[in-house]
């Protein structure tokens, strides 16, 4: 489309008025040489007005034009029509106007074009991703579904309409418990060798003003088998190391005292055998260790003061407690949670804080408790917050990595969870919490 516009517009209607003005003046006076100056004027406006809006409507007909042109482009743009640009020969605000209308075209064409391409990408990420992926409704129709999902679910077949229900009706029966759970969760399908592990995954959010949630499924067998075999390897070296500390030591006692009772030197054989019975008290200590961490049952829980367990805790080990807890009560394995606190408590003894600092701290929260151990030793480094929680992880020479990752267990076997932090001021401070 295009207007052609020489002059601006202004002068053009100013032109026009002024020549019909003249001629409508000069016929009056050709007609009537002595009329009066009024009525001269009159002959003037009845002649010029009907001409001049003639005229003046003639000349802006291209201008009506390219205005119905910017609004047939602003709807088109609102389809989502982008195709297409003006042309306008004139200049002015007319022709600023329209070079701005079309730079917006130019735009809008540009990010469309680059939202297509991302979502071509996307939906290829997601169709060939192997996690199966489910988005449903509000009525728990399934709105989206991409290829492992149809392979999981549907055989392949599309999903798209049917309903999450009668998808798991077909389902493997722990697929079908994992979701009747909630949440998140792990579970697995087929036995032995044809053993499968599962991670499910539920997400909700809004999209378009509507509750809609998104359904993550991925096997994680390959992943998990490979990390078994890593700490089955790391176990196997912390055991074969710490076995390797005691029965050295023990079999070179054994042959020494062999010797001295040969001999006949028996003062020295109290100091042998007292060695051997301390290296074979620790290698008992260290496997019995490994045992609880191994076979920690589930928890029994059952109403308890903790007034009365903390008393029975510090019977035990030393520390300071801050805050009152009076007649409160909490739901929680005893025996374990005793365990558990035991082996913070040591380690914050054993973190060179000084005596009378090691403390416990209790709080009421919302949905449960919150029990801190605090010192005030060095604290850990970030490497060492890493991975401290982790099992057989250890800095101390004859540590066993297992008391932070034993107390991790007991607190999730709860449906808590633990955190390490350093304090302001030195020190660290091991947070468990205890839901209700």
């Amino acid at each position: 489309m295009r207007w052609h516009q020489r002059l601006p517009l202004g002068g053009v209607l100013v032109a026009i008025a002024a020549m019909h003005a003249v001629a409508a003046a000069a016929l009056a006076l050709w007609l009537h040489p002595r009329l009066p100056v009024w009525g001269t004027l009159a002959i003037v406006a009845a002649l010029t007005l009907p001409a001049a809006w003639w005229t003046i409507g003639l000349a802006l007909s291209p201008v009506r034009s390219l205005f119905r042109a910017l609004a047939g482009t602003v709807d088109s743009y609102r389809d989502g029509d982008y195709g297409f640009s003006l042309a306008w020969e004139g200049r002015g605000a007319l022709r600023e106007l329209v070079d701005s209308h079309n730079a917006l075209g130019d735009t809008l064409r540009e990010q469309r074009v680059s939202l297509v391409q991302r979502e071509l990408l996307l939906d290829t990420m997601v169709q060939n991703t192997p996690v199966a992926m489910l988005l449903t409704d509000p009525n728990g129709h399934v709105v989206h579904a991409n290829l492992a999902a149809r392979k999981a679910f549907g055989d392949g077949q599309r999903l798209e309409g049917r309903t999450l229900d009668a998808l798991l009706a077909d389902a493997h029966p722990a697929l079908a418990d994992a979701f009747a759970r909630g949440g998140d969760g792990m579970f697995t399908v087929g036995e032995d060798d044809d053993e499968q592990i599962h991670h499910l995954s539920r997400r909700a959010f809004r999209l378009n003003g509507r509750r809609h949630e998104l359904l993550l499924l991925r096997q994680m067998t390959t992943e998990l088998r490979r990390q078994e075999v890593q700490t089955w390897k790391k176990v196997i070296r912390v055991i074969s190391h710490e076995l390797n500390n005691s029965l050295a030591p023990i079999a070179s006692l054994a042959h020494s005292s062999a010797e001295l009772l040969r001999r006949g030197q028996l003062q020295r054989l109290p100091t042998a055998l007292a060695t051997i019975e301390d290296r074979a008290r620790h290698l008992e200590q260290f496997i019995r260790g490994y045992a609880r961490f191994a076979k920690l049952p589930a928890p029994r829980r059952e109403p308890v003061r903790w007034q009365d367990f903390v008393e029975q805790l510090r019977s035990q080990v030393d520390f300071a407690l801050a805050g009152r807890v009076d007649d409160a009560t909490a739901a929680f394995d005893v025996a374990q949670l005793e365990q558990a606190l035991l082996n913070l408590l040591k380690n914050a003894h054993e973190s060179g804080t000084a005596p009378g600092t090691v403390a416990l701290s209790l709080h009421r929260l919302a949905d449960g408790w919150r029990v801190d151990v605090l010192d005030r030793g060095p604290g850990m480094n970030e490497a060492v917050l890493g991975n401290a929680l982790l099992p057989f992880y250890s800095t101390k020479r004859n540590g066993t990595g297992l008391g932070l990752a034993l107390a991790r267990e007991i607190a999730e076997a709860h449906g808590g969870r633990i955190a390490l932090l350093n304090r302001d001021g030195g020190g660290l401070c091991v947070s468990m919490v205890l839901p209700d």
